[in-house]
Parts: C-alpha cells; structure tokens; sequence
C-alpha cells in the first residue's frame, strides 16, 4: 500500500491487538521496525517468530512506556543499532469506566492519566530528539472517539484521550519547521476478542477492525502524508 523500506520505526504495545495489527502492516510496507512491549521472557519472539533474529528488526521486551530512564535507553540503542529512528507509533493505551466523576476513584484516574497520557508523552520525548538530529520523521499517537466529547461514566477516560490529544497538537506545532509531523487517530470501538467479550449484546457490525485502524497509521507514517500534521483522524467504522 505504502513503500517504508528502510524506514525504522517504533512501535509500542506490539502483542495488543492494534499493535500487532500495525506491525504486520509495517512489515509488509518493507519497514524495519522497533516492536516495543513491558512483557517480558520469550513472549515477543513467540509472537513475532520470523523477526526474532532478524538483523533489519529488534524485539524490545521488558520496556515499561512509563519509566522515562527505560525509554531512553531504548531509544538510544535503536538509534545506534540502525543509525537512526524515522518513525514512532503509539499503540498503548487503556480504558475504565463507568462511574460518575465525583464517584470514580482516583485510582482510576491516577491509572488512565498515566497508561494513555504519560506513556504517549515519554515515547515522544525519547524519540522527538532522534528524530530532530535525522531532519525528518512521524510520529502517530492513539486517543479516541472519547477524546472529542465527554460522556457520563467515562469522565476520567475522556480527559486522558483528551489530553493524549491536546499533546499531539502541541507537538505538531513544535514540530513542523523541523521536518516531523505528528497526527493523531481517534478510533471508535475496535473488534478485539476483549472487548465482544465485555460487551457481547453491542452489534459488531459497526466496530472498527483493528486492521482498518492500522492502514491509516500506515498512512500517517508514510511519504504521502508528508503535509499531514496535527491531525485528528476519527476512525468509526459503521457506527
């Protein structure tokens, strides 16, 4: 669909759903890519069995998006076993819900903050430097539907996406005399296994398949969106 040879890309949350969906569609662009998640041992490589001693890829496991240091560390060791970073797509993320604001516990929203927003902003400092120093580079983040509109029951879920979006505005004019754009993607309900099982009377028919979501990444990490930055991409499906 669209030529990345060469490209090298990170990739964050490679064994959720929308990670895996994005990392085969980069792989099939001819991407050489960074696949990124905090679980550790042997579950990378069992996902990803073909790129496990790949010279043109790196499984990074045991990487916690939240550990500004671990992050650092990473993105310095991709840099210098590849010689640069073109690319960074933001997968993480994580939902609760349900309860009214002055209800919700500040657990909740302590977690939200930190899974969708802090994660989301320390890959982008890791990585904005690297990509400053190649001239050029993408940077794609993942909000929601949710982060347009509040809703009753999903105040704290709302704020984090909304927040996620509000950074990749930010960075987009940060960004933009330098050669990087930065967009963002708001998906409705995506067609996962997790989510037909938490809400099985909702019609699936109108959810959003993951692969779907991973082509406008695709598109948004591609040389035809070169003129694309500070976009926010409502992904909805039939709904």
């Amino acid at each position: 669909m669209f030529d990345m040879s060469g490209h090298v890309v990170i990739i964050t949350g490679a064994l959720e759903n929308l990670g895996t969906a994005v990392a085969h569609r980069f792989k099939s662009a001819g991407a050489r890519m960074v696949l990124v998640d905090r679980a550790t041992d042997d579950h990378l490589p069992k996902a990803y069995p073909e790129l496990a001693n790949s010279p043109d890829h790196f499984l990074a496991s045991g990487v916690d998006v939240t550990d500004v240091t671990s992050l650092a560390q990473l993105a310095k060791q991709v840099a210098e076993r590849f010689g640069r970073i073109d690319g960074l797509v933001n997968t993480i993320g994580g939902f609760r819900g349900g309860k009214p604001v002055h209800q919700e516990d500040l657990e909740t929203w302590e977690f939200l903050f930190k899974v969708n927003l802090m994660s989301t902003l320390n890959s982008c400092r890791a990585v904005i430097p690297h990509l400053l120093a190649n001239g050029k580079g993408t940077i794609v983040n993942t909000a929601s539907l949710s982060a347009r509109t509040g809703t009753a029951g999903f105040g704290a879920y709302s704020a984090s996406k909304s927040a996620v979006l509000r950074l990749t505005e930010s960075l987009a004019s940060e960004l933009k005399d330098h050669g990087v754009t930065v967009n963002a993607i708001l998906p409705g309900t995506l067609d996962t296994p997790q989510n037909r099982k938490a809400m099985p009377d909702q019609d699936v028919s109108k959810w959003v398949e993951p692969d779907a979501v991973a082509d406008v990444i695709l598109f948004l990490s591609s040389a035809a969106a070169r003129s694309v930055t500070g976009a926010a991409i409502p992904i909805t499906g039939k709904a």
